[in-house]
């Protein structure tokens, strides 16, 4: 192995680690973002702004988020930004580009402070905690029953630096899976919702985020039917997308493998 091979692995696997590490400072600014949790700046308590500059203002950050997260997940978008960005990092770059995008709207949010509800029933302040909770863990746990270190870009700069090609891991509709398609989207739905609390800024950013969870998961059904045809339409009719449903029958499910990048299990 060169010395020009060698920098090279090192600093694809270097870009990859920090491409993760800021993903998951957003990621765990998230909870407290939402939750009101031991951050200097969340969805309740931002920016002061006046009523009409705080609903621009956040609509345009939520907007780029959308955008640059839709856009960059499209197979389209991909087969021509690889010619730009090598394979390997394509997707730590996603990663970096949607954190990014994540911190700057924590930092430039406008807070809606006017109270929609104040829940003060202990039993049942608590019990929205326990839902906002379950929310989270279950988003994380998603992404481990696929593959964590895939879906950011860890698995991919791995293996350029031990010299081994990539192959998508895919899987079989595990766990969650069979309960709805879409689990970790579910997740956040809700981790955005469960709260005690609802200020006009945090009932902003739910409906707007859920709204975009609706319209997004659907490009990703289309893409995932072109791709994998009957196998992810069979999946289709006997699981349903968001919301659990009482099961008459175990169904029989398809080996269905979904690589690892889409848009819905990311």
């Amino acid at each position: 192995m060169t010395n020009a091979t060698t920098f090279k692995r090192a600093v694809t696997i270097g870009y990859g680690a920090l491409c993760y590490l800021v993903f998951l400072v957003a990621f765990l600014y998230a909870i407290g973002f939402v939750g009101d949790i031991a951050v200097p700046r969340s969805v309740d308590h931002a920016i002061a702004a006046p009523v009409g500059q705080a609903v621009v203002v956040n609509t345009l950050l939520l907007a780029l988020f959308a955008i640059q997260h839709s856009v960059m997940a499209r197979p389209a978008f991909k087969r021509w930004w690889t010619r730009v960005v090598p394979q390997q990092i394509e997707r730590s770059t996603y990663v970096l580009f949607a954190s990014l995008l994540l911190l700057l709207l924590y930092w430039q949010w406008r807070s809606l402070p006017a109270e929609i509800w104040d829940i003060d029933i202990p039993v049942l302040r608590q019990g929205l905690w326990a839902l906002f909770w379950a929310g989270w863990v279950t988003v994380l746990a998603t992404t481990f029953m696929l593959n964590h270190f895939e879906l950011f870009g860890l698995r991919q700069v791995y293996l350029v630096w031990r010299g081994k090609l990539h192959s998508d891991t895919g899987f079989r509709t595990p766990l969650l899976y069979r309960v709805v398609r879409h689990p970790l989207m579910l997740g956040f739905i809700v981790a955005f919702w469960a709260t005690p609390t609802m200020t006009a800024g945090h009932l902003m950013f739910a409906v707007a985020t859920a709204g975009y969870i609706l319209i997004a998961v659907q490009f990703e059904e289309r893409d995932l039917v072109a791709q994998l045809g009957p196998q992810y339409s069979s999946y289709r009719r006997e699981v349903p997308m968001l919301v659990p449903r009482a099961r008459r029958r175990r169904p029989t499910l398809p080996q269905v493998e979904v690589r690892a990048g889409s848009n819905s299990r990311t």
